[in-house]
């Protein structure tokens, strides 16, 4: 009796506990929903649009419906796509309330990538040619954030604060000493020509190898280059004595940046309405100044109603790994994607698309079939790909097909190469599990990646695939650029390319962002000024898509930051070894900070 007491009080416990932890979530996500539902501002007139980083700026609009939320902090950091950034600013320009912008890069947000910084900025000195003012504040400029603000009229410092100005790096952690440990062993296969396909590397080896390096140094190079030009034409600085600056760490303190022309003025915060009055702004009754974040007045920018009948341009979003099947999230699923390239294809409303591509690669197969559609899409209507941060590999594959490719200059792209990875962990498992495995087999290679290590003729088998996909994808580039098969060739081998070099070796048509895209492909299409750009979005469904994603959100929240870095590194490694089959993958990524 006591024991059926007992379980009944314990299953009742339960029973309560699990309807107590439903609605606390319930609660929770009722609250989300809540907090990040738009919101109406009204915008004063008088105003200053205020860019603080308050919100994260993206390539493509989250589909996540729990995007930016912190269970440490329980709080939520808005998302702003590109595009929406993009409207905002252009409305911003021609918007009488507004009377300039303020830089104020201090908020907890922040741009995703080196080439949405490079799209932001020229955004803004679009926005200067109204003749409208743009100023910086902040107390400390990271590279990045001092190459954001280096577009404004002036440019001010914390008399106490600092700046950082010390040139570019690319650094990459190598497993090949924790797999030695472990007994895990690795075969690679990739074309001989493929020296600079350099995602196999942290696996087989414990540093650069001299091609990897080379590219990696070239990219740099350019992208660095790119960097202090643009600076020094905004800041009338040699580019020679920038770089001076950055070998010799001349710049840290407020005072080395004002003597150097980096900055204008060091100035307390509370002066900057001395400076919003000089600049013709009027302040309110209370001496106050009207600001309205970019995500507010975002939020507040009307859709483009008075053309709601007209012919669309969509824009098609291709963010993340490429990886077999159907699925929303963070990677670009083949199936989904090809899907919706076909519904646009359809769709007789849609007279030109726009694919933005901020992908390494991934999946062979997936980028195929996205291939596919893309040729299907381009026998009917005009194609641009806009790159983001990267359109590398595979992401480089299924946007060859394109009738333009438009790149950032600090776009990184190309890697046209592919390989194999097999992972033989039978001695881990013997070693340090005791673990091993034994079977039976009908053929010679019924076993085949089972329990005795690659024949010959199986190492034959992965090969002759890997260079059939190679041999696929340099073609492929080859008509869909219009370029000589021997100049594909030369210029593939799995080497990445920054936009501007890319540009001048024919892999891009222009230097720009999505909005020369856009102009682009309503060029094409003969739409004159009567059209719409519609996003063509892959929402999650059910509440199930909530649950998969709060349990990613807890899973990589609830840790702390060494912790962080370290689940960071493990994922990274995670999702290499689950990879099958031939990839088309590009592990570079250099961020600009």
């Amino acid at each position: 009796m006591n024991f059926i007491k007992t379980f009944l009080a314990g299953l009742l416990a339960f029973f309560a506990g699990s309807v107590l932890v439903f609605f606390f979530w319930i609660i929770v996500l009722v609250g989300i929903v809540a907090g990040s539902m738009d919101k109406q501002v009204a915008v004063a007139p008088e105003s200053i649009l205020k860019i603080d980083f308050s919100e994260v700026i993206t390539d493509a609009p989250s589909t996540d419906p729990l995007a930016g939320f912190d269970f440490r902090t329980m709080s939520s950091t808005p998302e702003l796509s590109i595009f929406q950034v993009l409207r905002a600013i252009d409305a911003a320009r021609d918007d009488d309330r507004i009377k300039g912008i303020y830089l104020r890069l201090n908020g907890g947000g922040g741009v995703t990538g080196s080439a949405l910084l490079e799209e932001l900025r020229e955004a803004i000195a679009g926005f200067k040619e109204s003749g409208k003012f743009v100023v910086a504040y902040n107390e400390v400029y990271s590279q990045g954030q001092y190459y954001l603000a280096s577009v404004a009229d002036k440019i001010y410092l914390q008399p106490q604060g600092g700046m950082e100005w010390a040139g570019m790096s690319s650094n990459l952690m190598f497993y090949k000493g924790l797999f030695d440990k472990l007994d895990l062993k690795v075969e690679v296969f990739r074309p001989t020509v493929c020296k600079y396909k350099s995602a196999v590397e942290p696996y087989i080896l414990d540093r650069m190898s001299p091609a990897n390096r080379e590219q990696m140094q070239q990219l740099l190079g350019s992208m660095w280059n790119h960097i202090v030009s643009t600076v020094a034409e905004a800041r009338g600085i040699e580019p020679a004595v920038l770089n001076r600056i950055a070998d010799e760490l001349a710049v840290s303190l407020p005072e080395e940046a004002l003597e150097h022309g980096l900055v204008d003025g060091l100035v307390y915060e509370d002066r900057m309405k001395e400076i919003f009055a000089e600049l013709g702004v009027e302040a309110d009754d209370d001496d106050e100044y009207n600001f309205v974040s970019l995500g507010d007045y975002a939020a507040q920018v009307p859709a483009d109603l008075k053309n709601i009948a007209s012919d669309q341009v969509a824009i098609v979003y291709a963010d993340g790994g490429i990886v077999d099947g159907e699925g929303t999230g963070k990677d670009i699923y083949g199936n989904t994607l090809a899907a919706t390239l076909a519904g646009v294809r359809a769709d007789e409303g849609v007279k030109a698309v726009v694919l933005r591509v901020n992908s390494p690669g991934g999946s062979a197969l997936a980028s195929d079939l996205v291939w596919r559609e893309m040729e299907l899409l381009k026998a009917e209507k005009p194609v641009i790909v806009s790159m983001g941060s990267y359109a590398a590999s595979g992401g480089y594959y299924i946007s060859c097909p394109a009738d333009v490719i438009v790149a950032d200059e600090l776009t990184l792209t190309g890697s046209i190469g592919v390989f194999g990875m097999i992972y033989d962990t039978r001695d881990a498992l013997k070693n340090k599990l005791g673990i091993n495995i034994d079977g039976v087999q009908t053929n010679a290679s019924s076993d085949f990646l089972g329990k005795g290590p690659l024949t010959p003729v199986q190492r034959a088998m992965i090969m002759r695939g890997v260079d059939r996909v190679y041999e696929t994808f340099t073609t492929n580039v080859a008509e869909g650029r219009n370029l000589p098969i021997e100049k594909v060739l030369d210029i593939a081998g799995g080497r990445v390319w920054s936009g501007e070099d890319a540009l001048g070796i024919g892999l891009v048509d222009a230097c720009g962002g999505l909005k020369t895209a856009i102009a682009l492909a309503v060029d094409k299409a003969g739409l004159g000024e009567k059209y719409r750009v519609a996003e063509i979005l892959e929402e999650p469904s059910g509440f199930a898509a909530v649950l998969a994603s709060l349990n990613a959100k807890i899973r990589m929240s609830l840790v702390g930051s060494e912790l962080g870095l370290m689940m960071q590194d493990y994922e990274q490694l995670r999702e290499a070894v689950a990879r099958q089959g031939v990839q088309m993958y590009s592990p570079c990524k250099v961020e600009l900070r």
